[in-house]
């Protein structure tokens, strides 16, 4: 299944005023990886998410999605297989109502109206908000709002789910239904976040960026054992590998 694949070769970007983002990233992801991009503030996350889908050119390197190479002529192809849920949902949400913000996707893609309406109700079901498709998105809560633009990204079906700082702003409970839903995915997913404990729970393999660099790419539990490796990123092991339950479980932690 290559459409599901994620390559991204030597990448860098700098940013017009000189600023050097990104710094010869390189790394593979196939069919069914769950992979947590971590790092601090600054580091290079988002930017690097969002040349996954084409909102930046790489000042060099090159990036292979599925099929396609990235290219402005293969965008709309790629665009059509990564789905980007933004840091801010208002960056997502822009409709009159939620189920307008759902269906947009999908009747861009030109899905007849019966099916784009099926995958819209699918998706606002999947996250709970069915109930709150003909509601104004500004009236939403954050919570709501995150689900709301995760539904517009389901709604298209993409192999690949890219995700920046997914349970930013949430609630506990809202947390813990959008881990339980993106269990549910199955294909390739991608999240950018500060949420280690939600990495444990997601993602069996990290990467971790420092100042624009890839310094560890590894599995998650063991990069995050390593807590050197962690403080050379300014990064903390999560909260619960640093109680005294957490080491009776791996005594090696």
């Amino acid at each position: 299944m290559s459409h599901h694949i994620v390559e991204v070769k030597d990448l860098e970007y700098v940013y017009p005023d000189g600023t050097a983002a990104l710094k010869g990233i390189s790394f593979r992801i196939t069919h069914g990886e769950s992979v947590a991009i971590i790092g601090a503030n600054g580091a290079g996350k988002s930017t690097l998410l969002l040349h996954l889908n084409g909102y930046h050119v790489p000042t060099k390197g090159s990036l292979r999605i599925g099929d396609f190479p990235l290219t402005k002529k293969t965008l709309p192809a790629v665009r059509r297989t990564v789905g980007m849920v933004f840091q801010d949902p208002d960056d997502q949400l822009f409709m009159p109502t939620v189920y307008d913000d759902v269906a947009f996707g999908p009747l861009n893609l030109g899905f007849p109206p019966e099916e784009a309406d099926a995958r819209v109700m699918n998706a606002l079901s999947l996250v709970g908000l069915s109930h709150l498709k003909n509601r104004p998105p500004y009236r939403l809560s954050g919570g709501e709002k995150r689900s709301a633009a995760i539904a517009s990204v389901l709604s298209m079906s993409p192999d690949i789910l890219v995700m920046d700082e997914p349970t930013s702003n949430l609630d506990p409970k809202s947390r813990r239904n959008l881990i339980s839903l993106l269990k549910t995915f199955r294909h390739t997913k991608i999240i950018a976040t500060h949420d280690l404990d939600m990495v444990l729970d997601l993602c069996e393999r990290t990467i971790i960026i420092h100042q624009g660099s890839i310094t560890a790419d590894g599995p998650t539990l063991e990069l995050f054992q390593n807590e050197t490796l962690l403080e050379e990123g300014h990064l903390e092991k999560p909260v619960r590998m640093q109680c005294d339950c957490w080491k009776k479980k791996f005594p090696t932690a």
